[in-house]
């Protein structure tokens, strides 16, 4: 019987614990990535969408407003980060939005944006620029089934809160 391997162990360094860290996160956006973005992937369970968002913008020092479009089966067609801003605001552009929509050919939109202080509580801007969005995506028929916002625990949903 021979002698088991024994193999060195290294003491782990707190860089290189910060880079695991983020390799383990770089790895699951990958794969909820790979799940998401496959044309025929069917957006059944809204739960996966705010996950990623989550993994995607909450460790983000900045605010960030992405997009996700989807076709008329609720199949993803991209995800768009769209506006980066300071850490407490930033300034969206209805007309891109849109013409990112159109480009995409989407019927469905959801946005998100994150929240650099923890705090996912939407601000007065926010629901305004939400409902003013909503309006000039319907012009051009595309529905937005969600906005949420992303921070400490779990998002915001202004569909939960009845305010889309």
């Amino acid at each position: 019987m021979s002698a088991p391997r024994i193999r060195a162990v290294r003491p782990l360094n707190k860089h290189r614990r910060k880079r695991s860290g983020k390799a383990k996160i770089d790895r699951a956006i990958a794969l909820l990535e790979q799940r998401m973005f496959k044309r025929s992937f069917t957006l059944a369970c809204p739960q996966t969408v705010r996950q990623y968002l989550r993994l995607v913008l909450a460790g983000e020092d900045e605010e960030v407003f992405a997009t996700v479009f989807l076709d008329t089966q609720l199949r993803v067609i991209a995800f768009e980060p769209l506006f980066r801003g300071t850490i407490d605001c930033t300034t969206i552009h209805t007309r891109v939005i849109i013409k990112r929509a159109l480009k995409h050919n989407a019927a469905y939109a959801i946005v998100a944006h994150n929240h650099p202080s923890g705090l996912t509580t939407p601000s007065e801007s926010d629901i305004v620029t939400t409902l003013e969005l909503k309006t000039a995506l319907r012009l051009f028929d595309i529905h937005l089934l969600d906005h949420l916002v992303i921070g400490e625990g779990e998002p915001f949903s202004f569909v939960d809160a009845e305010i889309l």
